[in-house]
């Protein structure tokens, strides 16, 4: 089986689904290659000769070696300036490359004039027409040489993200011209979300074989002819077949998921509750040793925990067993969180960045949002991961059906007065999801006529549109003196992937 991760997503680390696939096969005999069609596609357009002679491509082109050199070794991250210019010519190169067809990719997006990945009839026009999809030039240099090797009896490709599916669709294309009867298996988050939505019907045929609903395991093993894998939650994943040294990131980055689903699941417009996903957490004693033994293994600059909240459980159990290597992910406001000597123990563990949605600085939206923290809380857990000396990196949303320009300009006030404990910030404006059972109450309006959009408009009850939630940002929120230098330290691109490496002790060990 050849399992394969498309284009376009951040090129810092491996694939995580794939290679619990790749892990679960491997247990009941069956052999599986990994393609990394999204690394070795993005290095592939970076080295290209340069398609412009302005001065900033040539520039670009004649670094590029040494741009991915400085990526990898560290050197890139001594300083946000030096970073912000080797990636801003690397992502030069990569949309001057796609350019003449009228689309452009980036370090984790990808756009075409003609096409939206929300719509079915697009995805299928992008597998007619691979040739008009930029990545169609590596396609064509890897696969047939990789096919003949491996005559595979099945082709699974994973799709996650939106940025994903029209390349997706172009390698499908390519795929059935060369060998019509391949067969084809398409999952992934994306996918899942899909199949999940009411009144949604996917029907690619004559192009994909089976789609897959949720996690992958199972359906693939069954597939291959292979039985039940006994335990398959609890499989480690397996990294073994990837180049992990080619990965734009100074150093390893290991990704590790310790659960399904969400602990919390009581956030209005939750993805998770909305399409029915259970919350599946592994023993955190089996999670923490996983992360012990893929420290050792493979040596990693950095563990990224995938979860959509570490539990306090596992973080609990990560202050006992310690990973073995820098660790960050995905955290709920939380008791344990606001205990110093807890946080200071985190940070012994290896933890040096914790990426928090605390969401809004009224307690008002944050009780109609369901978050179950308060702003009292979340002042006191930034303050206590400040101290321990852990990176935050904090999100919040504005537009929800709950605010108003009152409640964003608290929003204002509390990130403004707490930005000595805040890293980096990531800001949003909130999308109504598509799902009837959490948008009933609200007048909604369509976007567009795409029949795969998650998301629909809506009318704010209290006029607070985007246009108004946009001008409140860009006039006044991101022009505040100490909201402004945050969101300049945000890495370019990359965000919270190689946010680590530009904080703290990370950066001071590259120095």
């Amino acid at each position: 089986m050849l399992l394969i991760h498309p284009p376009v997503t951040r090129p810092c680390e491996p694939p995580a689904g794939i290679a619990r696939l790749k892990a679960a096969l491997a247990m009941r005999g069956i052999r599986a290659t990994v393609l990394d069609a999204n690394l070795e596609g993005l290095l592939y357009m970076l080295q290209a000769p340069a398609r412009s002679d302005d001065t900033w491509t040539r520039r670009a082109g004649g670094a590029v070696d040494r741009h991915l050199a400085d990526m990898r070794s560290g050197r890139a991250h001594r300083n946000h300036s030096t970073y912000s210019r080797v990636v801003g010519d690397l992502n030069r190169l990569l949309e001057v490359f796609s350019a003449p067809l009228e689309t452009k990719v980036s370090f984790g997006d990808y756009s075409a004039h003609d096409l939206e990945p929300v719509r079915s009839a697009d995805l299928i026009r992008s597998a007619e027409h691979p040739e008009k999809n930029p990545f169609f030039g590596y396609y064509c240099a890897r696969l047939p040489q990789l096919l003949a090797e491996q005559s595979p009896a099945w082709i699974g490709i994973s799709v996650n993200y939106l940025s994903q599916a029209l390349c997706a669709f172009a390698l499908i294309g390519y795929l059935k011209q060369l060998a019509p009867g391949l067969r084809i298996v398409l999952g992934g988050g994306l996918i899942s979300s899909w199949l999940r939505r009411p009144g949604v019907r996917l029907s690619f045929e004559g192009l994909v074989d089976v789609l897959v609903e949720g996690p992958g395991e199972e359906e693939l093993c069954r597939l291959a002819g292979a039985g039940h894998v006994p335990r398959i939650a609890e499989l480690m994943p397996e990294y073994e077949s990837a180049d992990l040294d080619r990965y734009l990131a100074p150093g390893r980055i290991i990704p590790y998921s310790a659960s399904q689903g969400c602990y919390w699941q009581q956030c209005a417009f939750c993805p998770e509750r909305a399409e029915g996903n259970p919350y599946r957490p592994l023993p955190a004693a089996t999670a923490a040793q996983h992360l012990q033994q893929l420290s050792l293994k493979y040596s990693p600059a950095l563990l990224h925990l995938l979860d959509n909240a570490i539990s306090p459980a596992l973080l609990a159990q990560l202050v006992r067993t310690p990973p073995g290597a820098p660790w960050y992910g995905f955290v709920r406001v939380s008791r344990e969180l606001q205990d110093p000597d807890f946080c200071r123990a985190l940070r012994a563990s290896g933890c040096v960045m914790l990426q928090l949605g605390l969401e809004s600085g009224s307690d008002r939206v944050l009780e109609h949002m369901g978050k179950g923290i308060t702003v009292q809380e979340s002042a006191r857990v930034l303050r206590c991961l400040h101290e321990a000396g852990i990176a935050t990196y904090v999100y919040l949303l504005f537009g929800t059906p709950w605010e108003t320009e009152r409640e964003a300009q608290m929003t204002l006030d509390f990130t403004a007065s707490h930005a000595n404990t805040i890293d980096f910030l990531n800001v949003a404006i909130f999308n109504m999801p598509a799902a009837p059972e959490q948008n009933a109450a609200h007048a909604l309006r369509s976007f567009s006529d795409a029949d795969l959009s998650l998301y629909i408009d809506f009318v704010h009850p209290e006029g607070w549109d985007r246009k108004s939630v946009r001008r409140f940002l860009d006039q006044r929120f991101k022009r505040t003196g100490a909201i402004a230098s945050i969101i300049r330290s945000k890495p370019p691109l990359f965000g919270s992937n190689h946010a680590p490496f530009l904080a703290g002790k990370m950066k001071a060990d590259m120095v």
